[in-house]
Formats: structure tokens, sequence, C-alpha cells
């Protein structure tokens, strides 16, 4: 049984060894410690198995002018034996409840487009957002209040992110 919780300080080196297993690389895993270091990290969840940390999402404050309550999603990841089994899911839909209780007014994610559509996400929430992404198939949005995304936005990530 998987179950979600807030990350801990505690949770940092073995997030940071999920991460670059699950991405094959740990420049995610870097982006990571950079968006704790800048104080960037709106939410950040991981994903227990038996004790053992088996995935994590995070979420960060996005720039956005005219200003706006933006987040970012991502990384997400999950160890890679126990990936297509349900545990990003959770952690996606408990992130996005996180972040709308927070009062953000929307979420923009850069990912697979079939994986995050099943959460809402979509291109046409993203058409008006202005970015390096915009345009990209995998750049979405998923506005959590009505209109808010109806107008021209200019849209920022966080410095760890370049």
């Amino acid at each position: 049984m998987v179950s979600t919780r807030a990350c801990e300080s505690g949770d940092h080196g073995a997030i940071f060894k999920l991460v670059a297993a699950a991405f094959g690389r740990a420049d995610e895993a870097r982006i990571i410690d950079r968006l704790r270091l800048d104080g960037a990290v709106l939410v950040e969840l991981v994903a227990l198995e038996a004790g053992e940390i088996v995935g994590c999402l995070m979420f960060s404050r996005m720039v956005v002018r005219p200003e706006r309550f933006i987040a970012g999603l991502g990384p997400l990841a999950v160890s890679p034996p126990l990936q297509r089994a349900g545990i990003g899911s959770a952690l996606c839909r408990a992130g996005v409840e996180a972040i709308r209780a927070l009062g953000a007014q929307a979420i923009v994610v850069l990912g697979h487009p079939t994986y995050y559509s099943r959460f809402g996400f979509s291109t046409d929430a993203a058409a008006r957002l202005r970015s390096p992404y915009s345009g990209r198939p995998a750049f979405m949005a998923l506005a959590l209040r009505p209109g808010v995304l109806d107008t021209p936005l200019q849209l920022d990530y966080p410095p760890a992110f370049g």
C-alpha cells in the first residue's frame, strides 16, 4: 500500500537517489536541490511503500506577469521498478489538491501529454501563456480558478530550471 506525505528534510538524500535513477541522470535531482536552496518550493510530496520513499513530486512558484499565483509541477519521479503502478498518479492527485489548498490559480507542467491530460492538463489551457516552452505539445496547464488563463500571461520558470 502506497501513502503520500509532505517531504521532510531527512528525505532529501533518498529523493536525490530516486530522481537520478528515475531519469537516468542527476540533472533533475540537482534542479530539486536548487529549488529548495532558492526557496522556490511550494509543495514537495513523497510516496512511501513499506516505509521506503518510492516517488516524489515538487511544485514551485512560477514568475508570472501580470502577477498570478501559478505553480509549476515537476519534477515527478517514481522508482523505476515501480513505474506504471499508480504511484505517480497518486502523487499528482495529492499534489494538485495541496496546491489548490494553497490558493494557486493554475498549474503548468512540461510533460507527457497523454499522462498529464488524465489530471485535466491541456495545451489549450496553456495557449495564452508565453514561455520558452509555448506551443510545444508537452507544455500544458490546468486552471484551478475559472478564467485565470483567459488572458495573455508571461510565465518564467525559476532559475533552477535554467
